[in-house]
């Protein structure tokens, strides 16, 4: 590759960074904040200080153009709420007495009012706050926050882009606020929310900035003609404003497809497209609507949403290949950086031959600037570079801890058989039915129970040495009897154990298995101040020794009720994980298929009646394109069954899945051959049971009806109401009554108070069809 002229040099950058801080720092203000131990001018404090840090990091890393506005105290879509005036009746009172307390009560409800809705963002493990709109929408602008935020930056020296959510996606990631008609479309909006635009774009231009990003991820998605109209449009619009800096519309995730050319012509200044493995065709695409003439194009060649390092080559190959295809080419991450941990460095418990092959925010940033150098000067400019980056893929490629020559044996052996129950699910109802005999409408938990200080002060005091092997189970085994104890007190039907054990849903399997690697400080958001340690799965795997066995058998051992064995699924498992990229996804699933099949079977021998399997990330995990989806589906639904389908006919098999879009994947819910489904329903007020009854879906069914995310705890008369919903959908002898998802994150107090009040409306309810039974 030829050096670039000065004048053309390459810029670094990025469209965002983790927003929590080296030690968890924001999650500990908010938290402290809505237990009044934190001030709101300190929480303020602490958020401007990171923002700083985040800033700094980025310059002495060489970024050339840090991001702004990409922070955000629960979601930056919610952000785009306030900033558009979206603002919920329900909700406007608190927002105008407080600010702060009023967005807190949007993103978690109070216990007067309900929060916003919530799911995932696009096929990524981070939620969003759903904007509710309706044809009385009036949208109101308030960009206070966007301005504060570049105001910030400038003020620092440094080179700043406010990063907002575009005006399309927004719409189309909004749904008809409660009341409102289902089949209204909240993108007929568009001409009422672009003027709102155009006044916050004026507002950072009088504030400094030179260049806005514009997210679109939404185009990166399947969409009609109809949308991709009302995409040209809107970019016609703001790209013709007299009064605004100059736009840079990006995308990622996946191919654009039939959106580059409709952004390719818009009068607007550049596009920002994803160039990684997932969405590789932009470039063929790129070439065949005659490139960028013209238009700055950031390239998003280093993977945003994974931790293994960059291959440097391959990425100075594809950015030599753009550089006939753009006015000017820029080098940036594929999307925000929030979807990987902050530093590889400070991980003490990896071998470091292992360590070379990770790469988190800020090595993904330093690969970025890599990448620019060797754009502007030539590849003789990074010989070192390319020479360390080789020796660790080579690494990675040639180590035993990738392959593993039993394991891949056993996948390559299975058969369609071994991905089958061996009898039909109306015969297998029958016997669970008599080796259960559960009551109508039938009450149960998600699995896990309140993650008390004392729990995690065990673990910690364990891991430090600070207590004994001994002592330690002695103090899960004293909580699990706390556990039983209560479910049997509330009436619950069938219980759990509660999880006092788990760290994680992921994280503890995959420290139990082989090919997994544990992270000590590789924190990622999901939501608000839920914050994982997505483990990094990084060779064939395989299960040393049984994993849930010993709790479960104790657990059953307190109550003659059925206590649930619990898994977590292996779609789940790779999918909140960090997972290998140098295989098919479906090969990897298969693996790790097996080694839960053992587990389960396992279960089962030690007299477990009810096992469940959760799988909440089978719709995240869906492709953006409609096109690869039957693939997908096929490996995933298999590896479900493959996991599960060595049970008895009497054994009753449960999978749980919570915060998603699940209507346009009822068929491989189907396909996945459960005996009973859980779904997360209480804040999309029963719409999942309406979906599955629309499909005619055969089994059992118990759609949520305490939404765990929000503090606020039901009355028996909502609870009641929402399964009243539910039994307009799902008739009684297949209807359940649970929770929307585990109680971990919640407190003893309300839990105690919810899920009395979910077992009186079912006693209510099964007097109540009693009754009209005669």
């Amino acid at each position: 590759m030829t050096a670039k002229s000065a004048a053309a040099a390459a810029r670094a950058t990025v469209y965002g960074y983790p927003r929590q801080g080296g030690n968890r720092d924001l999650k500990k203000a908010i938290e402290g904040y809505w237990k009044g131990r934190v001030g709101a001018d300190a929480l303020r404090a602490t958020a401007a200080e990171l923002r700083r840090t985040n800033w700094r990091q980025l310059t002495e890393a060489g970024i050339d153009e840090v991001p702004t506005g990409d922070f955000s105290y629960y979601d930056h879509v919610l952000d785009t709420t306030v900033m558009v005036g979206a603002i919920p009746e329900r909700h406007r009172e608190a927002l105008d007495a407080d600010a702060l307390d009023g967005y807190f009560a949007m993103a978690r409800g109070t216990q007067r009012v309900a929060p916003l809705e919530m799911t995932k963002w696009f096929d990524t493990n981070y939620h969003y706050l759903v904007p509710e709109l309706g044809p009385d929408t009036r949208f109101r602008t308030d960009s206070r926050k966007q301005v504060a935020e570049l105001t910030e930056a400038l003020e620092l020296g440094h080179t700043a882009r406010p990063v907002l959510v575009g005006p399309v996606t927004y719409l189309l990631l909004a749904k008809p606020a409660p009341g409102v008609a289902e089949d209204f479309d909240p993108l007929t909006l568009l001409d009422r929310l672009l003027p709102v635009y155009a006044e916050v774009l004026a507002d950072l231009r009088a504030a400094g900035a030179r260049w806005v990003q514009l997210d679109e991820p939404a185009l990166a998605q399947d969409r009609s003609p109809a949308e991709l109209n009302a995409a040209g449009r809107a970019y016609r619009e703001l790209g013709t404003l007299t009064d605004r800096p100059q736009l840079l519309v990006a995308s990622y995730f996946d191919r654009l497809g039939a959106a580059l050319p409709v952004l390719a012509k818009a009068p607007v200044d550049g596009l920002a497209l994803d160039f990684t493995e997932a969405a590789a065709a932009n470039l063929d695409d790129l070439a065949a609507v005659g490139g960028l003439p013209g238009k700055r194009l950031v390239a998003g060649v280093v993977n945003g949403r994974n931790i293994w390092i960059n291959d440097l080559s391959k990425s100075l190959a594809t950015l030599g290949t753009l550089l006939g295809l753009a006015d000017h080419v820029d080098v940036a991450a594929s999307c925000s950086l929030l979807h990987v941990p902050l530093d590889a460095a400070v991980e003490r418990d990896i071998d470091p031959q292992i360590l070379r092959w990770l790469a988190f925010a800020r090595q993904k940033s330093a690969e970025v600037v890599a990448l620019a150098n060797g754009l502007t000067h030539g590849t003789g400019s990074l010989t070192a570079e390319l020479s360390a980056n080789r020796a660790a893929l080579a690494s990675r490629a040639q180590s035993p801890v990738t392959h593993d020559p039993a394991v891949r044996a056993r996948a390559a052996a299975v058969t369609d058989a071994d991905a089958r129950r061996s009898q039909p699910y109306a015969r297998r109802a029958a016997a669970q039915r008599e080796r259960l005999g559960l009551p109508l409408l039938p009450t149960t938990t998600i699995g896990s129970f309140p993650q008390t200080g004392e729990l995690r002060t065990a673990r910690a005091d364990l891991r430090t040495g600070r207590i004994d092997t001994a002592a330690y189970e002695e103090r899960i085994a004293a909580e699990i009897r706390e556990v039983v104890a209560f479910q049997e007190k509330a009436g619950l039907d069938v219980l759990v154990h509660g999880e006092p054990e788990r760290n994680d849903m992921v994280q503890y399997f995959a420290e139990r298995l082989t090919g997994y690697l544990a992270t000590r400080h590789g924190w990622v958001q999901s939501y608000g101040t839920r914050y994982v340690r997505p483990p990094v799965l990084a060779g064939d795997i395989s299960r040393p020794e049984p994993m849930t066995v010993r709790w479960a058998e104790y657990a059953q051992s307190l109550t003659a009720r059925p206590v649930k064995g619990m898994l977590t699924g292996p779609v789940t498992m790779l999918a909140w994980s960090f997972v290998r990229d140098d295989q098919p996804l479906g090969e990897t699933a298969r693996q790790v298929a097996l080694a839960l099949r053992d587990e389960v079977n396992d279960l089962e021998i030690a007299g477990t009646s009810v096992i469940q399997v959760d799988e909440p990330a089978l719709r995240e995990t869906l492709p953006l394109r409609a096109a690869r989806h039957p693939e997908y589906l096929a490996w995933a639904t298999e590896a479900f069954r493959l996991t599960t389908g060595g049970v008895r006919p009497d054994t009753q098999i449960h999978t749980h899945m919570c915060y998603a879009e699940f209507g346009d994947i009822l068929a491989a819910i189907d396909a996945l051959d459960a005996d009973v489904i859980s779904l997360e329903a209480a804040r999309s007020h029963m719409q999942v049971a309406r979906e599955l009854a629309k499909a005619d879906y055969p089994r059992e069914v118990g759609p949520g009806v305490y939404d765990i995310h929000s503090p606020r705890v039901p009355d028996e008369e909502e609870v009641t109401a929402l399964l009243r919903k539910g039994l307009e959908a799902i008739p009684a002898e297949r209807l359940w009554v649970n929770p929307d998802c585990g109680l971990k994150t919640r407190g003893w107090p309300e839990t105690r108070a919810a899920l009395h009040e979910l077992t009186a409306a079912a006693r209510t309810l099964r007097e109540a069809l009693r009754t009209a039974g005669g």
